[in-house]
């Protein structure tokens, strides 16, 4: 009972902060561009059907499942694709970070990330309202637990990538005879990047965590700390492996 009596305070406090964002805009489109919003993890009922580019990539793409208002706002805004969003912690709202010291593996979620801010796109806009569904990345990334509230915002200022580093947290992949490749087909499941953030791909059924190390803008080559991935061009690189810099600490301190 005080459970549920906690939730429906919850909406309806994120429901009044949202009403305050529709009365204090600037204009119609603005007043859909911005919420307010309760975590929830993506899972698999989010799966798109077979023959939709993202089927089988819900947690290893950077889509999130949105309330219906977004649409509106790229309908009433007539955005161009990618349609980006920024998902953010709320300070002194967001639950405070929790520091875990689980070592990562390809099996497993990272440890949480000191992001504040990361983007991604659209899976779909079936979210009830007030809600967003994120994939488990995100939520490791933003050190957010189920029921946290965040904001999110439809963003249009993200600039075009033109290189990434990534780091692999395990020397296995780089040992796949085409992984180049496989990483280009895999980095088509994410619209943007966030600098800092850990991003998982799938491949021969086996999960791999990359830390996105660096990222420039075109055409400049600027370092930035989000980029565009989508109808980019955009030159991958890897940098040493994870678990090869701890072999090689390990055996500096045995010298």
């Amino acid at each position: 009972m005080a459970k549920s009596q906690g939730l429906a305070l919850l909406e309806q406090t994120v429901e009044d902060y949202n009403a305050e964002i529709v009365a204090t805009a600037p204009d119609f489109v603005a007043s859909l561009s911005r919420r307010r919003l309760i975590v929830l993890p993506l899972d698999e009922r989010f799966n798109p059907p077979m023959g939709v580019f993202s089927h089988d990539h819900v947690q290893t793409g950077d889509k999130m499942s949105l309330p219906r208002v977004f649409w509106d706002s790229i309908v009433k805004g007539k955005a161009e694709v990618p349609w980006l969003f920024e998902v953010s912690r709320v300070e002194g709202v967001t639950s405070p970070r929790t520091v875990t010291t689980t070592t990562t593996t390809t099996t497993t979620p990272p440890s949480p990330s000191p992001l504040d801010k990361v983007v991604g796109g659209a899976i779909d806009f079936r979210s009830p309202s007030n809600y967003v569904f994120l994939p488990r990345w995100m939520i490791h990334a933003l050190s957010l637990k189920p029921l946290d509230v965040v904001d999110v915002r439809a963003i249009t200022d993200v600039p075009p990538g033109s290189a990434v580093r990534l780091r692999p947290h395990s020397s296995e992949f780089v040992k796949i005879g085409n992984h180049q490749a496989v990483l280009e087909t895999e980095l088509k499941h994410y619209s943007a990047l966030t600098r800092g953030a850990t991003i998982p791909f799938d491949y021969n059924e086996k999960r791999y965590y990359f830390d996105v190390v660096d990222l420039r803008s075109a055409p400049r080559g600027e370092k930035v700390g989000l980029a565009k991935v989508q109808d980019c061009d955009i030159a991958a690189e890897f940098i040493r492996a994870k678990d090869l810099m701890k072999k090689r600490k390990e055996k500096s301190q045995d010298v």
